[in-house]
């Protein structure tokens, strides 16, 4: 896993943040470098599975497949466990957990299993896994925000998605979801992240 930044008695706030795919945790790090450095202390973990992208053979990684997806979340779980163990993160901390694209999902499912109470939740241009429920986030404060940021324009959410995925968070976090639509495509947004504290 990679991270950026020092934890140190200024730390205002902790992310924890889930790339997607084709991604490495190292390269992610470089849509926060916007954030106050003094302030901000990111950890980003790295996807199990690494890959070649073609044409130029760079080299990507991605969260899980359809094949053994409960053995695959299972491994992770154990994973984010240890990385924020090593991390000793404090407990009052300010901690803002953001999926992007197949990030979402891991993120999301991580939550739920232990429970892990943060300020915001940041769902940027991926999925909610179908098995969730609202039970699975009864736990969260009622300060928790959630925010569901999305491309017009991306390639991967067509209309139908964006409403269902909009329709998916409200029922879930209820009227905790703010809804962020950019104009753009399936990309990261700073400008966003940036605003988040």
């Amino acid at each position: 896993y990679s991270t950026l930044n020092q934890l140190t008695e200024r730390t205002k706030t902790v992310w924890f943040v889930c790339h997607g795919m084709g991604y490495l945790s190292r390269y992610f790090l470089k849509y926060f470098k916007g954030l106050n450095s003094e302030e901000n202390f990111i950890i980003a973990p790295q996807a199990p599975s690494k890959y070649y992208i073609q044409p130029k053979m760079h080299v990507g990684a991605n969260w899980l497949t359809r094949d053994d997806t409960e053995v695959g979340m299972e491994n992770i779980i154990h994973y984010f466990d240890a990385v924020l163990d090593a991390e000793k993160t404090p407990d009052n901390a300010n901690l803002i957990v953001l999926g992007y694209s197949q990030g979402v999902s891991v993120a999301m499912r991580y939550m739920a299993k232990r429970q892990l109470k943060c300020s915001q939740l940041v769902l940027h241009s991926g999925g909610i896994p179908k098995e969730l429920t609202t039970e699975d986030f009864k736990y969260l404060s009622k300060t928790t925000k959630v925010k569901l940021i999305y491309g017009t324009e991306d390639e991967y959410l067509d209309e139908t998605r964006i409403k269902q995925e909009s329709e998916r968070a409200i029922s879930l976090f209820d009227d905790r979801v703010t809804i962020l639509p950019f104009e753009g495509k399936h990309v990261v947004n700073v400008r966003y992240i940036n605003d988040l504290v």
